[in-house]
């Protein structure tokens, strides 16, 4: 029942020959490792470039930027994109800022030069002999000058039936009062202008508004487009216009109310003076 001595050498012998068989068909040692280690065997991926910082943003470069920029909707695209309504606004509040500006200079140098003359000739003409003999110290032309030259000539000339039933002293009084009265209308010249800029100003500037408002209403309403890019524009040119009203008005406002000053400070000087000429006149200083 045993196998035999051949059989279990053919078995032996077949055992052999297998284990051989599988020794030389696995894998040796080192194909192992490189297998175990596919990472080692192939090259690092490269790093991938640092991002590059954007250049820092310099403001004076932006400022310039934005001033080489044109406004769209300043004074210039008002002038040209309005009617001849809004035109015509424009140019009735140049005119009055003009106007107001003119008159607020010469009537100051008008003031300066009467307070100056007083100041120079009132001190001369009080101290001379006669009235005839100061009227040469007053300034020829100014206000002080002709009043006493208004004077002096009523009191020579009282003659004449009907200035005769008038008395003298009265006589010299209403001609030196109308000199007075004349200086204080040249003064007043030009005063009403700028308290008609200073009322009326605002509102031509606020009609101006009020129609450039509605043509800009009747564009985008004609457009179809609400944005705001389409309103801000038109809407911000019209309230342009009430702007510039205001800055015509102000300066007349305040023009008007410090000349008004001045001019009582004149006008005390210059009724002092005529009061006094008519003292002189009457005491019979010729």
């Amino acid at each position: 029942m045993f196998p035999s001595h051949a059989l279990r050498a053919s078995l032996g012998a077949a055992l052999i020959a297998a284990a051989a068989l599988l020794g030389s068909t696995g894998p040796t040692p080192a194909l192992a490792q490189a297998a175990s280690e596919p990472a080692a065997a192939e090259p690092a991926p490269a790093p991938a470039p640092e991002p590059v910082a954007a250049p820092a943003a310099d403001p004076a470069t932006n400022a310039v930027s934005e001033e080489a920029v044109d406004n769209p909707y300043g004074l210039k695209a008002l002038w040209n994109q309005g009617d001849w309504v809004a035109r015509g606004t424009l140019l009735i509040m140049l005119i009055m800022s003009m106007g107001s500006w003119y008159i607020i200079f010469t009537k100051v140098f008008e003031q300066r030069s009467m307070l100056k003359s007083a100041a120079a000739g009132a001190d001369a003409f009080w101290k001379a002999s006669s009235v005839k003999a100061g009227l040469s110290a007053l300034q020829d032309g100014s206000a002080f000058h002709y009043i006493a030259q208004a004077g002096i000539k009523a009191n020579d000339h009282h003659e004449g039936t009907m200035v005769e039933s008038i008395d003298k002293h009265t006589w010299i009084a209403m001609s030196i009062d109308r000199a007075a009265g004349s200086v204080q209308s040249r003064l007043s010249d030009g005063m009403a202008f700028l308290a008609t800029v200073g009322s009326t100003a605002p509102f031509v500037g606020l009609f101006g508004t009020v129609w450039g408002i509605y043509n800009a209403l009747v564009k985008i309403g004609i457009s179809g487009q609400a944005s705001i890019d389409k309103v801000a524009g038109p809407v911000g040119e019209a309230l342009i216009m009430t702007a510039i009203g205001l800055a015509v008005a102000v300066p007349a406002v305040m023009g008007y109310n410090w000349l008004i000053r001045r001019n009582k400070a004149v006008m005390d000087r210059v009724k002092s003076f005529a009061g006094d000429l008519h003292n002189v006149l009457i005491a019979g200083k010729r």
